[in-house]
């Protein structure tokens, strides 16, 4: 049984590995570099959005080994998947450095990298929560956060490298520092938790459904379907914000990059702030605000034009918040729906709501400015899915009045 100092040791490990596992966040500043370096070795022109299928596989893989790596963090805890996982991490990112065409890209970044990112993210977020059954909604936030925390200190910083070093070492420097900082969080939650994950007895949690009973439910569903709507407008902005940056605010390179920075920093504090109130004030009720909130992001982007520098940022502000407040609070949202027991594998099932918003959500956007130079169908396309994710909620709502859901 883990005490008390030890389920606050792993927290910390967890947000240290998290925040190297949260460098995939920094994407948008590695994409026109690389696009630039594959078509200069290739004599074909790539640019950064051609390469958007890259971001988005790699977020779509990461159900697969948060499912098969739950089932091994319920029984064997985290060590493991967290030690596998950086070495896959590392790998990926250095590999992805001398990458020269986009299935090279694509099996290094997408496939290695990705599949580090779910063993990793999946152990830590899940462990946490089982080891916080009492204050989850802060447990999910913190871990969660520190993913995203990132690519506050990392855009700037591969700025740098990439002026100074070019893109390959940028990537193969990364991929060393955070392959090595995730294998010893991974080592030394051995030290701190062992099996605790394994044995949900010791934390409280010895009820739950399996899987199979979790997705026979209609409660699933729905929960499912919300996350996508919540998640789909955060990753839009997220894999395109240099890019909206500069070719509709008309910002330069250097406050592109701060931008980016900036999203993540608001990311960070949402998942914080949404994970400690929903704590008080419920899931549902954090949730609700935070699909508001992307719906007015939204409607700002669409009415910012070049030069509107102050709307850009407020924008950025309601999304990124509203972005992380999904990421925050839904590990402990489906652990109080389902029950902590199984959580490993349940979340990373219902994680495939995140994934789904990862793939479609950068690809439609680059597909629309690429067809009508603009993005305003996008916006628009958001900003309904986040109306759509408020009647949800309230759908929700009214079903666990009846009694057919959890009142979370």
């Amino acid at each position: 049984m883990t005490n008390n100092s030890n389920r606050w040791k792993f927290l910390f490990t967890a947000c240290l590995v998290n925040f190297c596992t949260g460098s995939i966040y920094a994407w948008s500043v590695f994409a026109g570099p690389k696009a630039e370096q594959m078509s200069q070795l290739n004599n074909v022109l790539y640019t950064a959005g051609d390469l958007a299928i890259v971001f988005g596989l790699a977020n779509a893989v990461g159900p697969l080994p948060m499912i098969f790596g739950g089932f091994i963090n319920d029984r064997f805890g985290p060590g493991w998947l967290m030690t596998i996982g950086g070495l896959l991490i590392g790998s990926g990112l250095f590999l992805a450095g001398s990458a020269s065409d986009l299935g090279s890209l694509i099996l290094s970044y997408s496939l290695l990298f990705g599949l580090g990112l779910g063993l990793t993210y999946g152990a830590t977020i899940n462990t946490c929560v089982k080891l916080f059954p009492d204050r989850r909604g802060f447990a999910g936030g913190m871990a969660t956060a520190f993913y995203g925390l990132c690519s506050v200190v990392l855009p700037p910083i591969a700025h740098l490298l990439t002026t100074n070093f070019g893109i390959q070492k940028s990537f193969e420097i990364v991929g060393a520092v955070c392959g090595a900082v995730i294998c010893a969080g991974g080592l030394l939650s051995f030290i701190f938790v062992g099996k605790t994950s394994a044995n949900p007895t010791a934390n409280h949690a010895a009820s739950g459904l399996s899987w199979r009973e979790m997705i026979a439910t209609k409660q699933f569903w729905k929960m499912l379907f919300f996350l996508c709507c919540g998640a789909v407008s955060g990753m839009m902005i997220i894999s395109h914000s240099a890019g909206i940056a500069g070719k509709q605010v008309g910002l330069t390179t250097a406050m592109a990059a701060t931008a980016v920075s900036y999203l993540a920093l608001i990311n960070t504090l949402g998942r914080v702030a949404a994970g400690t109130l929903s704590d008080r004030l419920g899931a549902c009720q954090t949730l609700i605000l935070s699909s508001v909130l992307t719906a007015l992001g939204m409607a700002l982007l669409l009415i910012c034009g070049e030069g509107s520098v102050a709307l850009f940022f407020a924008a950025l502000t309601l999304v990124g918040f509203s972005f992380g407040s999904f990421m925050g609070i839904y590990p402990g949202f489906t652990a109080a729906a389902f029950g902590a027991k199984h959580n490993s594998v349940n979340y990373g099932i219902m994680f495939i709501g995140f994934a789904l918003a990862g793939f479609f959500g950068p690809t439609a956007m680059w597909n629309i400015y690429s067809a009508s130079g603009s993005y305003q169908q996008a916006f628009l396309a958001a900003c309904a899915l986040s109306l759509a994710g408020v009647l949800l909620t309230f759908l929700y709502r009214w079903a666990a009045r009846k009694g057919q859901c959890a009142a979370i």
